[in-house]
């Protein structure tokens, strides 16, 4: 029946263009999220197409809300990285390994099932949404059920910076087209929370109704300011529009210099373990997070003694953290 349903939907939805959107593009944000530097290798479901009931997605035995990080291998989770974010490493053939391999681990984790950007855009560099929905359709047999309902897999990483006209052949990909990518998602697992990488604040302003677009997603760095004020001016636009909120840092190019270790791209910086402690801890005061995750895993600067102890400390605060829900 679901399978049915696909292809109804895949016929019915195969035009690729994302609106062009009027809406405010922000500055592009240090540190792709492509692309790595380093180490990138039953209970009752609800009808296809329908948004399930607000739940805590975090269903995970696991105390608080996951402390991971981006592009980081199973071999790496532990006491204090909790979870991944991982995608291109990601298809059909291995997934199934990827995730009993962060089972065991007692690992959560969000999963990006369109592999990188140039698999997904046409030849004007263009968001195609025939191409996204083909390649997450992929999955759509694959037994992740149980990963979900154990809260293994927390969410599912739509797309990237579809604010950022430029990554997308000009025009950014509307909120339209993130709710059918969404909807999409629903079709093929109800229960799974869809996430956005994209500040709350933009999905905001737009005046659509988000039923199939769970959570937005920021990610801190020192150009954005005050985190303790900022975090607040997310969440508030999170509740406006009903959407859950991960959080996170890039520790690997959100710095303020004050580290003296500098990032991959010129003129940004690691954040200092002071700058991991104090923004760490103002993000995860936020009642409203539902999951933490860093920009990116690499294992030399994360295994330094002063980062391990200040990622420590704030993995420790997101342990503490109530479970909070990212479908609201």
């Amino acid at each position: 029946m679901v399978a049915a349903s696909l292809l109804v939907v895949l016929s019915a939805c195969s035009n690729d263009a994302a609106a062009p959107s009027s809406l405010p593009q922000s500055p592009a944000e240090p540190g792709p999220t492509e692309a790595p530097p380093t180490d990138a290798p039953t209970a009752d479901a609800p009808q296809p197409g329908t948004p399930a009931e607000a739940i805590l997605d975090n269903r995970s035995s696991r105390p608080g809300i996951v402390f991971g990080s981006f592009n980081m291998k199973n071999e790496y989770l532990n006491t204090v990285h909790t979870g991944w974010m991982n995608g291109g490493p990601l298809d059909p053939s291995n997934i199934m390994t990827w995730l009993s391999g962060a089972r065991a681990k007692g690992g959560r984790v969000v999963l990006k099932l369109c592999k990188g950007r140039d698999s997904y855009v046409k030849e004007n560099g263009r968001f195609s949404l025939t191409k996204w929905k083909a390649l997450v359709a992929r999955y759509r047999n694959l037994p992740l059920g149980s990963y979900i309902s154990d809260g293994t897999i927390v969410g599912h990483y739509l797309i990237d910076e579809p604010h950022r006209g430029s990554r997308w052949g000009g025009d950014g990909i509307s909120p339209a087209t993130l709710e059918e990518m969404a909807r999409f998602s629903k079709e093929i697992w109800p229960d799974l929370t869809t996430m956005v990488r994209v500040a709350p604040s933009w999905l905001a302003s737009s005046p659509i109704t988000y039923r199939y677009v769970d959570a937005g997603w920021t990610q801190y760095t020192t150009g954005k300011g005050d985190a303790a004020k900022w975090v607040a001016s997310e969440a508030a636009a999170a509740k406006q529009k009903g959407l859950g909120l991960v959080v996170g840092m890039n520790v690997m190019e959100g710095g303020d210099g004050s580290s003296k270790i500098r990032g991959d791209y010129p003129g940004h910086w690691r954040m200092s373990p002071t700058e991991i402690r104090k923004y760490g801890g103002a993000l995860l005061a936020q009642s409203l997070a539902c999951a933490f995750f860093n920009w990116h895993h690499d294992a030399a600067f994360y295994n330094r003694a002063d980062i391990k102890s200040a990622m420590t400390e704030v993995s420790a605060k997101a342990r503490a953290h109530a479970k909070t829900a990212c479908r609201q």
